[in-house]
């Protein structure tokens, strides 16, 4: 059996010959000091912080949740600027972005050749990442190949590049987030479930806005005083009533909705005082609403998900609730739960069967 040559990654030369194999990635790659600040003293946020204070000294992978627009990023950037690996490069990959026939060029290279316009080889974003921390944001968005190469390198910390046929050794600590729930990702068969666990070591999940109420204060105040000096605006006061409008916003799109709000506000503020147009938040609802809302939507949200996991279960097995292949071994639960839960849920087992 032929044996297969490895090759080890070194920073240095990553870094060097990204200027020579034309890799447009350089902005990309973070090695200077993060400049946003993870801001607020909610006891939700502070939960947050502490986790990411136990993390950050170690090698663990992350995998970080929460809805859009939250901050996701910005924890990651956190537990890189807090690990061992600061000194080193910090390398963002939206894996949404990117087309489903080039995420794995992205990720991992390729060589001259290995398809139609690869000019020259290109190194991919571990490579580049050598020594520090990739991010990959909406990793629940990788196709099928790209979660096997990806699974590899969390395993054996190895991968080849497109096209290639030497296995790089990577040292590099990855860091995943992603909006969607990935359990109902893997009853869906989107995502694998071995991948899941290989980057659920460590799990962050970061708090919605409107459960941390008592941050908008400080928030409204932290991107007032960014967004003043850069319009070079003296803006010194917020008006109660726009304060008590942001504090009762449920703020679907979260810190990021907020920051865009501000922004907007100080570009056409002429005054000291900061003000802002209340029709800009039409979904206007008071927090205690908000509440009530989500908790009549929650029950029925994961109602509809233990479902698609059941029925994704029963996929797999052929339709066969018992044995050591049955979809109550699957889930990990007794028969005789499951056979409830297919009962009360009214899934129809059979349909299953082949």
């Amino acid at each position: 059996m032929a044996s297969v040559a490895v090759i080890m990654a070194d920073p240095m030369q990553s870094e060097e010959r990204l200027k020579h194999e034309s890799v447009p990635l350089a902005e990309e790659i973070d090695k200077g000091p993060i400049c946003d600040e993870v801001v607020g003293s909610s006891g939700a946020l502070q939960k947050v912080l502490s986790l990411v204070s136990k993390v950050a000294p170690t090698d663990a992978t992350v995998l970080i949740t929460g809805e859009t627009g939250t901050g996701k990023e910005l924890v990651a950037r956190a537990v890189h600027q807090r690990s061992r690996r600061s000194a080193r490069a910090f390398v963002s990959v939206n894996c949404a972005a990117i087309p489903h026939g080039l995420i794995a060029s992205e990720l991992f290279g390729h060589e001259k050749g290995s398809f139609t316009g690869a000019m020259r080889r290109r190194l991919g974003r571990f490579e580049l990442a050598e020594g520090g921390t990739i991010f990959l944001d909406e990793v629940g968005e990788l196709p099928a190949e790209t979660q096997i190469a990806l699974l590899r390198v969390l395993q054996e910390h190895e991968f080849e590049r497109v096209g290639g046929t030497r296995s790089i050794q990577t040292n590099v600590r990855v860091i995943a987030a992603t909006n969607r729930n990935l359990q109902a990702a893997i009853a869906a068969g989107t995502l694998r479930s071995d991948l899941f666990y290989r980057l659920q070591v460590f799990p962050i999940e970061i708090p919605p806005l409107r459960e941390r109420r008592e941050d908008i204060a400080v928030l409204v105040e932290y991107f007032l005083d960014r967004y003043s000096r850069k319009t070079r605006k003296n803006i010194s006061h917020v008006s109660q009533q726009t304060l008590e409008s942001l504090q009762s916003y449920a703020w679907p799109g979260n810190i990021r909705e907020l920051q865009n709000v501000i922004e907007r506000s100080v570009i056409l503020c002429d005054t000291k005082t900061f003000s802002i147009d209340e029709s800009w938040l039409p979904q206007q609802q008071p927090f205690l609403a908000a509440k009530l809302k989500a908790q009549t939507e929650l029950p029925r949200e994961l109602e509809e998900q233990e479902k698609n996991m059941i029925e994704g279960a029963l996929k797999e097995s052929r339709g066969r609730v018992f044995g050591p292949a049955g979809a109550a071994a699957k889930l990990g639960i007794p028969r005789s739960t499951l056979e409830s839960k297919i009962k009360s849920l009214k899934i129809e087992k059979n349909q299953y069967k082949p």
